[in-house]
């Protein structure tokens, strides 16, 4: 799938990265370049590195890196042909007739399949409500207090009882069983085909693009299992899906609610909390919590407030702290969940209720105090000691000295014992280090050292790329034939053409690799490879020398295991002994 070359490299250098990127992240200069907090991983300080010049981006902590439209893919979680079309509408471009290969068009074609048959197999179920057939589905919303715009709102349906009324309907449109068995809606078998969805309410389940990429399925009555979800397929991922955050990405809140099912963040939109998600029938994770990061600094979570909610609750903490979420813990009780709390006290007093959400740690505290007996003097120190070493976790005196002073006051432990208790469980790890983080951190393998000839074949592209000038000293003596890397051979071939051209543009060589994942990750980070070594003085001009020595040298053992007579061999041998005595001069640089 591609546009021409030209309409391509017009989209991008109509569209300065900078600008771009600051629509997202609040950069701020540094040198030649900008420098802010990366938006695809938690950090406290900023290692994301966009460059004006090179018009790249590149995280130095995570490794993301690119131009800005694989920024507009990364970000908005969009397809390449889908952020060439933002990024033009953006610069006023009008686009031509999208181009396919084979293969990519044959990808394109199934996943826009797949997505016109969930759209049909929505309006279906929702047409179904309405129908005699459908009362049974239309009551039991109705019965949840949902109002009719609700209903529509979020496209609810329901699956007849007949078990293959929605394959019947489909195979009417045309649909063979071999697109139809991709869909996750059907048990396509050699005894014949059923729906997976019968007698049920269906939640149409929707991504950031408002485009249904699959369902979930309470069954009416008795039958198991109570909920049910469409299975991942090539649209449907749950880790990186959350019900409602097409709506709730709009909010202007300014933090999300995080609940568990589909009726929690229905009932929590009709009330006017439009800002509220629920995980797709899964735990929730970390690629969840980056997601939301990028809507939103802080979450308030509203599970359940029975043992598996605070579990869950539990459970996800961490995960969003990790991710540089703040948290907070809305207080639930005397009911299980904001569908019934709704119903019973109204969005005046759950609104009071996220008003006084509690801190996640404190959250935490509460748990362990629920576990001990405050009136048997064994209980009551078990848990001090408790808390002291949940204390330890924060790394910074000053956050654990705030979080030890609001720990005394809400449980009336005098607060010089608790500090010293605290200092003396910490014992080695003084400085705040539970002793298992510091096991984790002492026995976590070290990453392996990069490939040497790779990396001078790195820093050498890195080199030309900065200082193109370099070129000439040492045109002659290596071309892209000595990068014996496969993938850098191949971005040499580009560096040099683009250098022989008078100009080399990183960010348009990008766009040679957008198919490949991996392959873009490196190039991207070959382009942003750090130059300790600036030539600027003999010691630095000689580590070029034998930089470009050492790449050559390698090249020439490799090509003499394939020489294939004895003519070619001596050549080499005597390129061997040549290079032993070269001497690269690097005068006027």
């Amino acid at each position: 799938m591609y546009y021409p070359d030209d309409v391509i490299e017009e989209v991008r250098t109509r569209n300065d990265i900078v600008d771009v990127i600051s629509q997202y992240v609040n950069l701020k200069k540094k040198g030649a370049n900008y420098f802010g907090l990366c938006p695809f991983h938690n950090e406290k300080s900023p290692s994301f590195s966009v460059s004006g010049d090179k018009q790249m981006y590149y995280c130095f902590g995570c490794g993301a890196g690119g131009n800005v439209i694989t920024f507009v893919m990364e970000y908005e979680n969009y397809s390449f042909a889908e952020a060439v079309k933002l990024l033009a509408d953006r610069a006023g471009i009008t686009l031509p007739e999208i181009t396919y290969s084979r293969e990519a068009r044959a990808l394109s074609d199934l996943k826009n399949t797949l997505l016109e048959i969930n759209r049909l197999a929505a309006n279906y179920f929702y047409y179904q409500l309405k129908q005699p057939n459908g009362r049974i589905g239309y009551e039991y919303f109705k019965n949840r207090a949902l109002a009719d715009d609700t209903i529509k709102h979020f496209g609810l349906g329901y699956a007849n009882k007949v078990s293959d009324d929605l394959y019947r309907y489909m195979r009417s449109k045309g649909y063979e069983d071999s697109i139809l068995k991709e869909t996750g809606l059907f048990f396509i078998e050699e005894r014949g085909a059923r729906d997976k969805f019968w007698n049920r309410v269906m939640f149409p389940i929707l991504d950031v693009n408002n485009r249904v990429i699959g369902f979930g399925g309470r069954v009416m009555g008795d039958g198991e299992p109570k909920y049910l979800n469409s299975p991942e397929t090539k649209l449907f991922d749950k880790s990186r899906n959350l019900y409602g955050l097409n709506f709730a990405r709009t909010s202007r809140a300014g933090y999300i609610l995080i609940c568990e099912g589909y009726m929690d963040v229905i009932a929590m939109h009709q009330a006017g909390f439009t800002n509220a998600v629920a995980s797709l029938g899964t735990a929730f994770t970390s690629q969840h919590a980056l997601l939301l990061k990028r809507y939103a600094n802080q979450v308030i979570l509203t599970y359940d407030s029975d043992g598996a909610g605070t579990k869950a609750a539990l459970r996800a903490i961490p995960i969003l702290k990790e991710a540089g979420i703040s948290v907070r813990v809305l207080n639930m009780k005397p009911y299980k969940d904001p569908d019934e709390f709704m119903k019973n006290l109204g969005k005046e007093e759950f609104q009071k209720r996220i008003d006084n959400a509690v801190n996640s740690f404190m959250f935490e505290i509460s748990v362990i105090r629920s576990q001990y007996s405050m009136q048997d003097p064994e209980s009551k120190t078990a848990f001090y000691n408790a808390a002291a070493r949940k204390l330890l976790e924060f790394p910074e005196k000053l956050e654990r000295d705030n979080y030890t002073e609001a720990v005394a006051r809400e449980y009336m432990i005098p607060l010089e014992d608790l500090k010293r208790l605290v200092a003396s469980l910490g014992g080695r790890f003084g400085t705040g280090v539970k002793p298992a983080q510091d096991e984790k951190t002492r026995i976590r393998p070290k990453k392996d050292k990069e490939d040497g000839i790779k990396k001078s074949q790195r820093l050498l592209l890195t080199w030309l790329i900065e200082r193109p000038e370099l070129l000439a000293k040492i045109d002659g003596i290596i071309g892209p034939e000595d990068f014996v890397d496969g993938l850098y051979q191949k971005v040499a071939g580009l560096v040099f053409e683009e250098l022989r051209k008078g100009k080399v543009s990183p960010a348009q060589i990008l766009n040679q690799f957008i198919e490949g994942e991996e392959q873009y990750r490196e190039v991207a980070a070959l382009f942003h490879a750090s130059l300790s070594e600036s030539l600027n003085n003999e010691e630095q001009k000689k580590a070029f020398s034998e930089t470009v020595k050492k790449i050559k040298k390698n090249s020439l053992e490799v090509q003499s295991k394939k020489a294939a007579d004895i003519a070619q061999l001596q050549k080499i041998i005597r390129q061997q002994s040549e290079l032993a005595t070269l001497q690269i001069s690097l005068d006027g640089i």
